[in-house]
């Protein structure tokens, strides 16, 4: 699961550009190792136990960043929603802290997947706290006015215990984004921030100060 996300996330990093890139909890994941912008950041709630990149952590609260608002470029979520315990108020901050047109890329476990359904009945499957479907981290998206333009899913075999069943059941890998492409074990899903243009309309004692100033002609009788 690792080395499909590691992939996923390396691809879609490293051609977006900016000068401030975060990557936000599950620090055994380096998601911006490719990105090119010149401060990158990494952030967690909690210092994990064997944090080993070489790459300072800040540690602070998902749901109050300490950034500016219209700061960062691209900020990247690798599971950090599910392990957050206000998940929809993180992706607030996150769309705060985004400047416009600025991305998020996000990736969680599918509960609606045979991962998901393991976990439900509590065999075998990590710990990822409340797992959020695709479906519904799109529709937080769309209302906090992001617009989603990737997504896909990913690691569609079951979870076994041996590398021999594993491979019997690569193929589920291969033909499951064709058959069942919303069944993955996890998703990744790529947004941009939309920020709607305003109109300036001119104020109406503007208008009503050009009339009265207009000049005006008018006829009179001649004296004698």
């Amino acid at each position: 699961m690792l080395a499909w996300e590691q992939k996923q996330f390396d691809s879609a990093v490293s051609d977006a550009f900016g000068f401030h890139a975060l990557q936000l909890g599950f620090p055994e994941c380096d998601a911006l190792k490719t990105n090119r912008m010149p401060y990158r950041f990494m952030a967690c709630d909690r210092a994990p136990h064997d944090y080993a990149l070489n790459k300072p952590l800040l540690l602070t609260n998902y749901e109050a960043l300490p950034f500016p608002d219209a700061s960062l470029d691209l900020i990247v979520l690798p599971h950090t929603l599910e392990l957050s315990f206000e998940p929809h108020a993180t992706l607030r901050e996150v769309e705060r802290v985004l400047v416009p047109e600025g991305r998020v890329v996000i990736s969680g476990m599918e509960p609606l997947s045979l991962w998901g359904a393991s976990k439900a009945l509590g065999r075998g499957v990590p710990e990822f706290g409340d797992l959020i479907s695709q479906r519904r981290i799109r529709d937080w998206l769309k209302l906090l006015s992001f617009e989603v333009d990737q997504s896909t899913s990913g690691c569609f075999r079951p979870m076994l215990q041996t590398q021999r069943w594993l491979e019997r059941m690569r193929w589920m890998d291969t033909v499951g984004g064709r058959w069942w492409p919303l069944s993955g074990a996890v998703y990744f899903v790529q947004a941009v921030k939309r920020v709607r243009g305003m109109r300036l309309i001119s104020p109406i004692w503007k208008k009503s100060k050009q009339r009265a100033t207009a000049s005006v002609t008018t006829a009179s009788k001649g004296m004698e």
